[in-house]
């Protein structure tokens, strides 16, 4: 794929995805209409604290782009691939976190976060986390307990599963996705995915609108 092809590509995504947290593209699911917070910038704990998962470091100061997600979230998925992309194109220059945020409106949201945090517990959680996205449209929406699936994704990354079937249900790895769902509430926050660059909301309409926030961000640091 040429750089022309791929930018058209990654525009397609982060713009349905900006559609999305419009709430045109899909119907953002919600969790009633929690008191709207504003974030106290950059040092503000809600949006990254130290536990938090760091997807792709970067030297101190620079840039840090927080996405708040759910594994089920179809606009989630569709900016899994630029988000890919963006770290490709700012290795060493914008740190990346991940927060989860399961929406009650999806049944397996958080039995995703729980495995993804339990693969955590034994480093692999960019491996689980990418696992989500790849193979969400097999998953995604449906009415069973995918569980089971989640365990074969654990096998498949190559996890001790004895220690994977303690971690997924214990009361820790449920307190610490529970730790960031609490946090985007107070922040009042309802929808996935919600960006934040150096604690401000951020919502690009365009790759373009992306690229110039983060260049932004970077010439400031």
């Amino acid at each position: 794929m040429n750089r022309r092809q791929r930018r058209t590509v990654i525009t397609a995504a982060v713009v349905a995805v900006c559609l999305a947290v419009l709430g045109v593209f899909v119907v953002l699911e919600t969790r009633g209409e929690p008191e709207v917070v504003e974030s106290s910038g950059a040092d503000d704990p809600r949006i990254v604290r130290d536990d938090s998962h760091v997807l792709q470091e970067a030297p101190d100061g620079s840039p840090v782009l927080v996405e708040f997600l759910d594994f089920e979230c179809e606009a989630c998925g569709a900016l899994y691939p630029a988000i890919e992309q963006l770290r490709e194109d700012y290795d060493g220059q914008v740190e990346f976190v991940i927060r989860y945020f399961p929406l009650p409106g999806h049944l397996n949201s958080r039995n995703a976060a729980h495995a993804v945090e339990a693969a955590a517990r034994q480093g692999e959680f960019e491996a689980m986390y990418s696992l989500m996205f790849q193979t969400q449209a097999t998953w995604g929406e449906s009415q069973d307990d995918m569980s089971p699936v989640f365990r074969g994704y654990a096998e498949q990354i190559g996890l001790d599963l004895a220690q994977y079937d303690r971690d997924v249900v214990s009361d820790d790895v449920a307190a610490r996705v529970e730790a960031d769902f609490q946090d985007a509430q107070s922040l009042g926050l309802s929808g996935t995915p919600t960006l934040f660059l150096d604690g401000d909301q951020l919502q690009p309409r365009t790759l373009g609108d992306f690229e110039d926030a983060l260049d932004r961000a970077i010439a400031a640091g």
